[in-house]
C-alpha cells in the first residue's frame, strides 16, 4: 500500500479555507442537533398552520387579537411610544437589511470564512420572501389606521415582517455563535437574550397598532421552521465525528501498489 499526494485545485483550497468550517462533536451532540432541528420544524410548521386556519376562519387563537390589542392601547405613554418606535425602526425594512449586511461582511472578514455569515443571510432572505409571499395570499387586515402611531400602513398584516426578521436574526445568530463555543452558560444566555429581543419586537408591533397577536405568533412559528432548517443544514455541512473526512477533501488518495 502506497500513499500518493494529490495537490488540490485552487477552488478546493479556497473552499476548504474560507467556506468549510469543520468542527468536531460527539455522536450524541450531533444527534441532539438533528433532533432539535426536527422539533423546531415540526412544532413551528404545526403552529403556523393552526394560526393560519384560525385567521382565515376567524376562530381559535385569532379571537385573542382584539382583547390583546385593546390592552396594549391602554398602556400607551410618551416614553413607551418612543422606545417602541425605535424598535420598529431597528427591525424595519430599511435598517434591518443594512444591519444584516454590516454583520455578515464584518463577520466574514474577521473570521476569514463565509459559511456562518452566509447562513445568516440566507435565513434572513428566506424570512423576507415568506413574509412578502404570504401576506397578499392570506390578506389579513391590520388594526384600524387610527390606532397606528408611526404613520399609516394599508398593507396586509399576516405574518409580521418585523417580528419574523427579528426572530430570524436573533435566533440564527445565537445558534451560529453558541454552537461553536459549546459552553452551556453562554448558550443559555444567548438564547435568553434572543427571546427577550423577540418579545420586545412583538410588543412594539402590538403597541404601535400595526399587528395582531396572531400575526406576531405566526411569525415566530415561521422563524422556528427557518431556524430548524438552518441548524440541520449547518450540522450536515460542518459537524463531524472524529475520524470522519469532510466532503470535498481529496487532498490524499490511497492506492494499492506492489
Amino acid at each position: 500500500m502506497t500513499q500518493v499526494g494529490v495537490q488540490p485545485g485552487r477552488w478546493t483550497r479556497l473552499h476548504t479555507k474560507f467556506v468549510v468550517e469543520e468542527r468536531y462533536i460527539t455522536p450524541a451532540a450531533r444527534t441532539r442537533l438533528y433532533s432539535t432541528a426536527l422539533i423546531l420544524v415540526v412544532v413551528g410548521l404545526s403552529a403556523f398552520i393552526i394560526l393560519l386556519v384560525g385567521v382565515t376562519t376567524h376562530t381559535g387563537f385569532e379571537r385573542l387579537d382584539q382583547p390583546v390589542e385593546s390592552w396594549f392601547d391602554a398602556q400607551r405613554s410618551a416614553d413607551a411610544t418612543t422606545l417602541m418606535i425605535v424598535l420598529a425602526i431597528i427591525f424595519g425594512p430599511i435598517a434591518m437589511p443594512i444591519i444584516v449586511l454590516i454583520v455578515t461582511v464584518t463577520w466574514a472578514i474577521a473570521a476569514k470564512h463565509v459559511w456562518r455569515p452566509f447562513l445568516l443571510a440566507v435565513g434572513m432572505a428566506t424570512g423576507v420572501i415568506l413574509a412578502q409571499v404570504l401576506a397578499p395570499i392570506v390578506r389579513h387586515p391590520r388594526p384600524p389606521i387610527d390606532l397606528m402611531l408611526f404613520g399609516q400602513d394599508k398593507s396586509f398584516s399576516f405574518p409580521s415582517g418585523h417580528v419574523l426578521g427579528a426572530s430570524d436574526f436573533l435566533l440564527i445568530l445565537a445558534f451560529l455563535i453558541a454552537s461553536r463555543r459549546q459552553r452551556p452558560a453562554f448558550t443559555v444566555t444567548a438564547f435568553v437574550a434572543a427571546v427577550l429581543g423577540i418579545l420586545l419586537q412583538v410588543a412594539s408591533r402590538l403597541y404601535l397598532g400595526y399587528h395582531w397577536i396572531s400575526d406576531t405568533a405566526a411569525s415566530i412559528a415561521l422563524s422556528m421552521v427557518i431556524v430548524g432548517a438552518i441548524i440541520a443544514i449547518d450540522t450536515r455541512r460542518t459537524a463531524r465525528i472524529r475520524g470522519e473526512r469532510i466532503e470535498g477533501d481529496h487532498s490524499q488518495l490511497q492506492v494499492d501498489g506492489s
